[in-house]
């Protein structure tokens, strides 16, 4: 028997606080995109579409806490395979094989481990020699620094980070 206007607009209204709340526990930790009010309007919508397609609803309350339930991990599970997604590309939209990829990732840990307790300006002169290719005479111009200083500065950082390396690793 489908359920009328009426009758769907007074469960929700008492169910309303309760799937909130039950959204709003997701929402903390920051797992859902979405705020609790639009997780429980999207189960209210499908409660009130599960009436009206004639499914036999025993318990309203415990159908509402489902579905509220179900979205929210759903919308979970999205996130999640988006951020996937979106921080690497799949081996074959790269052109690296799959083993390729994962030295590349392993190298950015590394790479920010032992980077972590080098000054900022040992950091700014390895990147622009070794990202942006930069020859020292490139770098000396664009930060008004002297050529020998900046050479030491590179000299000490790579020293300090093969230092680290050989104590962690060996």
């Amino acid at each position: 028997m489908k359920m009328t206007r009426e009758e769907f607009n007074h469960i929700s209204a008492a169910l309303r606080g309760k799937l909130t709340a039950l959204a709003g526990r997701f929402g903390e930790s920051r797992l859902l995109p979405f705020s609790a009010e639009d997780i429980v309007q999207e189960a209210l919508t499908a409660l009130w579409q599960l009436s009206e397609k004639n499914y036999p609803i025993r318990d309203y309350e415990a159908m509402a806490v489902t579905v509220t339930k179900n979205i929210c991990i759903s919308h979970y599970r999205k996130r999640r395979a988006g951020k996937a997604e979106e921080g690497c590309l799949s081996a074959k939209e790269s052109g690296y094989n799959a083993s390729d990829l994962v030295d590349a990732r392993d190298i950015a840990i590394v790479k920010e481990y032992v980077y972590r307790n080098l000054t900022t300006s040992q950091k700014e002169y390895l990147r622009m020699r070794n990202v942006e290719e930069l020859s020292l005479d490139e770098i000396a111009a664009a930060t008004g620094k002297p050529k020998s200083s900046i050479k030491t500065t590179i000299s000490t950082a790579r020293k300090l980070m093969l230092e680290k390396l050989k104590k962690e690793v060996l």
